[in-house]
């Protein structure tokens, strides 16, 4: 048995299923470097047979990722399978991912097929694609809930037929530690062929045990592959999170005794990115990413601390990417400076004019705040990433006065579809006012189920306000995201982020969990 544990990065496929998650293709781009970067053993891109938007997504990635393999989900049937090798032609290493259901309850309930029929399915979609890729992956969706004997069957079957992975999924996050790595355990040591597959986990955290599960899955039951995402961004309650099982094996070797090819210092980072991507906070005491993962308030650690790190630290700092936080540029910054720290950060432009007028919006920046941060610019660039030409609404200026006993008054001009609109009017604060005046315009209907803000980075009160504001319609669950020094303006361009997505509506397909 290897002692390699392999990273299988599902944050751009099972965590973009987060309500109002959805990213763009250049957004997906992005993260997908900072994966590569990360290095991450597996990158899943998308569901390619989603949408257009999804395969386009997947071969920009496949494309453009040399060092990583590039996988892309595939429900187990032929046109699923063809359209996600379709979309990996690209790939340096490529790898189809297709699933079916197991259990009784989603046979009966949501496939309403027979045991025989889905067991003849799985056989037949590994063969058609074995035809089509070397690496393929095979999960049985709601593993865990299902019959072992019938498990058993299907999984012996696949891996006959050419599977090289097989995911043994936590779907709806009803797992514990000890019984999971014990029905991995099992399902390994009664499967016949099982030596010819690598045996993954895919948790997801229902009830809050998700690394623990993966982790029992890997050291109690043999597992060598954990599916996990950044932040544990996902559906629901979310999924395994790297970060954590990631710093666990490291930080336990002694205890996992396996190795990682993970660059621990790009964790932070990642994790950063795709904040600020999606708009999903990380909460201050999330575990290694969470701002106040290395702090001590208590004097007793703090003097701890002080004498000797290693009496409350269990980890560095530095170690996570933490250290990698420092002024790289200012208002005297040239173009190629700023042009070689996009590029640093995984930024991809298409062209000298996308760089241009990131560069104006960095000088005008600069201009109202001294120093720029890594995540200023990631902001910076999220906050455009869609080309003005391309957008439906964009603001223009924004005027606001408030004062204590007065009702806030706000002015608002802004584009839509090419035209511009002036509107103003009154509200609870500037921030309602402002917001308010945009839809007498815009009157979406929509209903807004989050509005928040975040600092982008700590310490000053001249950093940069982050807003998200999630936004649903129709059904629809969308996060608009914008940054600005001013919270005001900030909030005006995340709402108009969030109507932009409602108003490029695209169709989705929800995959397997």
């Amino acid at each position: 048995m290897s002692d390699k544990l392999i990273i299988f990065d599902t944050t751009l496929r099972d965590g973009e299923q987060s309500p109002g998650a959805s990213m763009t293709r250049e957004e997906k781009l992005r993260i997908a470097r900072q994966l590569e970067r990360l290095h991450v053993d597996v990158i899943e891109a998308g569901f390619a047979a989603s949408s257009p938007g999804d395969f386009e997504a997947v071969r920009s990635i496949a494309d453009a990722i040399r060092e990583v393999t590039v996988c892309s989900l595939a429900r187990a049937n032929d046109r699923d399978i063809a359209r996600a090798a379709e979309a990996l032609k690209g790939a340096a290493r490529a790898r189809i991912h297709t699933f079916i259901a197991t259990s009784a309850l989603h046979m009966e309930k949501k496939l309403r097929m027979t045991p025989e029929q889905v067991h003849e399915q799985a056989r037949q979609s590994i063969r058609y694609a074995r035809n089509l890729c070397d690496d393929i992956e095979f999960s049985p969706e709601d593993g865990y809930r299902s019959d072992v004997d019938f498990l058993c069957r299907v999984l012996e079957t696949v891996i006959a037929e050419g599977a090289t992975t097989v995911n043994i999924p936590d779907t709806v996050g009803y797992a514990v530690p000890e019984l999971y790595g014990q029905f991995i355990r099992n399902l390994r040591e009664r499967v016949p062929n099982s030596d010819k597959a690598v045996w993954s986990v895919h948790c997801h955290n229902d009830l809050g045990m998700a690394v623990a599960n993966s982790l029992a899955g890997v050291k109690l039951g043999g597992a060598r592959q954990i599916e996990c995402t950044i932040n544990g961004l996902g559906e629901r309650a979310g999924n395994c999170s790297l970060e954590e099982v990631v710093m666990a094996v490291r930080t336990r070797r002694d205890y996992f005794k396996l190795d990682l090819g993970i660059d621990a210092t790009q964790i932070v980072p990642a994790s950063r990115m795709v904040s600020q991507t999606t708009g999903f906070v990380v909460q201050p005491n999330k575990a290694v990413v969470g701002a106040n993962a290395f702090a001590h308030a208590s004097g007793i650690h703090q003097d701890g601390v002080l004498k000797a790190r290693d009496t409350y630290e269990i980890m560095r700092a530095e170690d996570v990417g933490w250290a990698t936080n420092k002024i790289v540029l200012g208002k005297l910054s040239g173009r190629n400076a700023f042009k070689q720290r996009l590029q640093e950060l995984g930024v991809s432009m298409e062209s000298e004019a996308e760089v241009n007028a990131a560069f104006a919006r960095f000088k005008d920046l600069a201009d109202r705040k001294s120093d720029i941060y890594d995540e200023d610019i990631i902001a910076l660039v999220g906050d455009e990433s869609v080309a003005p030409e391309h957008e439906h609404y964009r603001l223009v200026s924004l005027a606001q006065h408030s004062e204590t006993g007065e009702r806030p008054q706000a002015s608002v001009t802004f584009v839509a579809g090419g035209v511009e609109h002036s509107a103003a009017s009154d509200g609870n604060g500037p921030v309602d006012a402002s917001l308010k005046a945009i839809e007498t315009k815009v009157r979406s209907g929509a209903e807004m189920m989050l509005y928040s803000v975040n600092a982008i980075t700590s310490g000053s009160t001249e950093s940069q306000g982050e807003v998200t504001v999630r936004l649903q319609l129709g059904g629809r669950v969308v996060n608009g995201v914008g940054a600005d020094p001013d919270i005001v303006v900030a909030s005006a361009k995340a709402y108009l982020s969030a109507l932009n997505k409602l108003h490029g509506n695209a169709d989705r397909v929800a995959a397997q969990g």
